[in-house]
């Protein structure tokens, strides 16, 4: 290199030329070397702030006071903030921290975050996007096995099974085009997850090189997101089994062609290396059983208790249709804490958040809103449409099922934060995935990430992959009940089963994920059960409507 040009790219004070100056004016945004410090700060006609030059941009002038500068940050509001902010009473109770801290710590994060992205995650996405032409070779190569196989036993049969092979042979191609699109989608996603996970590479790389609060202020982690790998199918590969011929009965001797089988399955590796993969097999007991009888002290006349969801395995949030007060109990029915809703009205249902804060849906002013320690804040606002029940999901994200104002069109929506990320109302042949009435839409999500919706006015369970696909719906089981199907609560355990409770058959419906009926829990004396949720261990609970109290239950072995 040119040494010429190497001393032009010193960096010097701007005031005397000084290579290489240790001090930063972050209002002024000029270097100093230390003795002309002293002279920059003779200047009064402007206030200055003179930090070491490696911790330029840390000094934020306040978006609200625009003489201040932001000393601290705001661990509530997320934002940085000045003295004026702090005695004007708007961050009353909130938590600051000194700048510095807030920036230090911060940036830890992200570096913890790059290092866990680089060496694990991507290259686990890249792992298996190299394994995706392996999956297309041995494919085809399977499909030709099963020509080869068709073709030869044809032969011996001849002209009287030409027409048997051609269907047969058709099945094969079909099967084999199905397996090829799965392999295609999966090669996709792939691709797509990895040009996010490098956009988010360099992303990170930019703010370890920027001391720019406001930017790090608004970074938000998508490491658990891309934790996931995209949906990893376990294809179950037909086979061609001969028979020996017998010319009276060509077409049952000529041989079977299996179906080919293609579940969905998540790699959950990433959450926790050391973690297995699929939770200890819980088979079903003949005869569940009440643990304990909960109660509650909701007495209106018109209380209902229709909802419950587990804060932990020993205190569970309720609430009742009739009543605006949310409460905390734990499994001795005392009373730990209460929550009346902010707009005073009757809200709809409850879910508690991954950060173990309680959210709730109130319909009457169209919000959904947050409860942390005492405070209650609005975090959705609808417009034109109506929410009504809500559940928290593995990824720290909300789903929500609504309703529009006009009643005639329900959906379910996925939020993350506050942002709408997807919407899900209508299957393949466009039509309503679910009844448009303001009634009951429990809903849950299932381990393999289903989404399974309580439909009461439908009397059906709606089932749709999480990209919003119908795959079944469930509308009672083989053997007809008393009186028709009224699911009304829902909720799914660990070995991905559905229980759904069945409100005036006085029951609870066990499905498997796949929506075939495994039995019922109708021997607890259960009356008008409506909310359910388990625990981390399984354990059930179960609110019963009109008695206003909840009973846990063991229903594994």
């Amino acid at each position: 290199m040119d040494p010429r040009h190497s001393a032009q790219d010193v960096l010097r004070c701007d005031l005397c030329e000084t290579p290489v100056p240790p001090m930063y004016c972050d209002i002024c945004h000029i270097k100093l070397c230390i003795p002309c410090v002293g002279v920059h700060l003779s200047d009064r006609s402007k206030k200055h702030e003179v930090v070491p030059f490696e911790e330029r941009g840390i000094t934020t002038k306040c978006p609200k006071h625009s003489t201040k500068i932001c000393e601290l940050h705001c661990e509530e509001c997320l934002i940085p903030i000045c003295s004026l902010c702090v005695s004007s009473g708007q961050h009353l109770g909130h938590k600051a921290i000194e700048i510095m801290t807030f920036l230090t710590s911060k940036k830890e994060i992200i570096k913890k975050d790059l290092q866990e992205i680089e060496k694990f995650i991507y290259p686990k996405h890249q792992e298996a996007a190299s394994n995706i032409p392996v999956l297309r070779a041995n494919a085809r190569k399977h499909t030709q096995k099963l020509t080869t196989a068709l073709k030869k036993q044809g032969e011996t049969l001849h002209q009287e099974i030409d027409t048997i092979i051609q269907k047969m042979q058709s099945e094969i191609d079909d099967m084999d085009s199905k397996h090829l699109f799965v392999i295609d989608e999966q090669e996709k996603a792939i691709n797509h997850t990895i040009t996010e996970i490098e956009q988010t590479i360099l992303d990170l790389r930019k703010l370890l090189d920027t001391s720019d609060v406001s930017l790090i202020s608004e970074y938000k982690s998508r490491n658990e997101e891309f934790k996931k790998l995209p949906a990893q199918f376990q294809v179950t590969l037909p086979t061609f089994t001969p028979k020996e011929i017998k010319r009276e009965q060509i077409y049952q001797q000529l041989g079977s062609l299996s179906k080919m089988a293609i579940k969905t399955e998540h790699d959950d590796s990433m959450k926790n290396p050391d973690a297995e993969s699929t939770p200890p097999a819980k088979p079903l007991i003949d005869e569940p059983q009440i643990i304990t009888d909960i109660s509650t002290d909701y007495s209106g006349v018109h209380d209902q208790l229709t909802s419950v969801t587990c804060l932990s395995d020993n205190e569970l949030w309720t609430c009742s249709y009739n009543n605006q007060i949310l409460k905390l109990y734990n499994l001795q029915g005392k009373l730990l804490k209460s929550v009346r809703t902010k707009s005073g009205y009757i809200r709809w249902d409850i879910a508690v958040t991954q950060s173990r804060d309680l959210v709730y849906t109130d319909y009457y002013d169209s919000s959904i809103n947050i409860v942390r320690n005492t405070q209650i804040q609005p975090l959705i606002r609808l417009h034109g449409w109506q929410p009504l029940n809500l559940c928290s999901t593995s990824s720290g994200e909300l789903l929500v099922t609504m309703v529009s104002n006009d009643n005639k069109q329900s959906k379910v929506v996925r939020y993350s934060g506050s942002r709408e990320k997807q919407s899900i109302q209508w299957d393949d042949q466009g039509e309503a995935l679910y009844s448009s009435n303001t009634s009951i839409k429990y809903l849950t999500e299932n381990r393999n990430l289903d989404i399974c919706v309580a439909d009461l006015v439908a009397s059906a369970i709606v089932v749709v992959s999480a990209a919003g696909k119908l795959r079944f719906r469930y509308t009672g089981p083989p053997s007809a009940t008393k009186k028709p199907f009224q699911p009304w609560g829902i909720t799914t355990d660990s070995q991905s089963r559905i229980l759904t409770t069945d409100y005036e058959n006085h029951c609870i419906h066990i499905l498997d994920q796949d929506g075939h009926f495994l039995r019922y829990i109708d021997n607890c004396g259960l009356q008008y059960p409506a909310g359910l949720c388990v625990d981390t261990e399984d354990n059930l609970f179960v609110t019963e409507l009109k008695k206003r109290k909840m009973q846990k239950i063991q229903y594994y072995k």
